[in-house]
């Protein structure tokens, strides 16, 4: 059986639902194209039509037909995306990992600042930065609500569109080539691409920053 690939992207209702939205349904559009299976959803228990709460959106990749299409979260994300840095402050954004995860986040700080903010820390095998807000200087909003609401901005024109480069770049998961035939700022989504900073662990690496971020927050 061919291996699911789970991304959870987390991002702030209203003012960043679409963009997380698009994040989802640029990969899952990207990934049909290259002849992959694909699901995109929202996640609406978490009130996206508030205010800056966070909201989850998910999309799933496979090779083969994905069965469990029915089941409207990710349980063990492969790839978690932070539109948002301060979402990681108090959230177990890496919720469901299994060992050797991938964590991208748009923020302007550094991978070791993000680090010093994460309890388990040890599960990633990779953490990638990206400051897609100075690359693009635009968020979309789409004022239409999310549930069953009409994008009326195009797909990828704010800070998704470096989202889904870098999240291309560190995962290998979509070729950038895809991408650049359905987002609509394709400049934005080559920058993020090219300028996302990744940092790897070994092993034993990953068990020390996690021990580290845990002696902290028990402080």
């Amino acid at each position: 059986m061919a291996k699911v690939h789970e991304i959870t992207v987390w991002a702030r209702g209203v003012l960043q639902d679409k963009e997380g939205r698009d994040v989802i349904n640029i990969f899952a559009k990207a990934a049909q194209a290259e002849g992959k299976h694909a699901q995109a959803f929202d996640n609406y228990e978490d009130l996206p039509d508030r205010v800056l709460v966070t909201v989850r959106k998910y999309v799933r990749l496979s090779d083969e037909e994905i069965t469990h299409k029915y089941v409207y979260t990710n349980d063990k994300p492969e790839v978690v995306v932070i539109c948002e840095a301060t979402i990681v402050k108090g959230i177990d954004v890496l919720r469901g990992m299994e060992p050797g995860g991938t964590l991208i986040i748009n923020t302007n700080r550094s991978i070791d600042d993000m680090l010093k903010l994460l309890p388990n820390a040890n599960l990633l095998a990779t953490i990638a930065t990206v400051d897609a807000d100075a690359i693009t200087g635009v968020r979309t909003v789409d004022f239409s609500g999310s549930e069953g609401g009409v994008d009326t901005t195009g797909i990828g024109k704010g800070i998704a569109a470096p989202i889904v480069g870098a999240v291309a770049k560190v995962t290998g998961l979509i070729k950038k080539e895809s991408l650049a035939k359905i987002v609509s700022d394709v400049s934005g989504m080559e920058r993020g691409y090219n300028e996302v900073k990744i940092k790897h662990f070994k092993p034993a690496v990953a068990e020390l920053v996690g021990a580290a971020a845990g002696s902290k927050t028990k402080r």
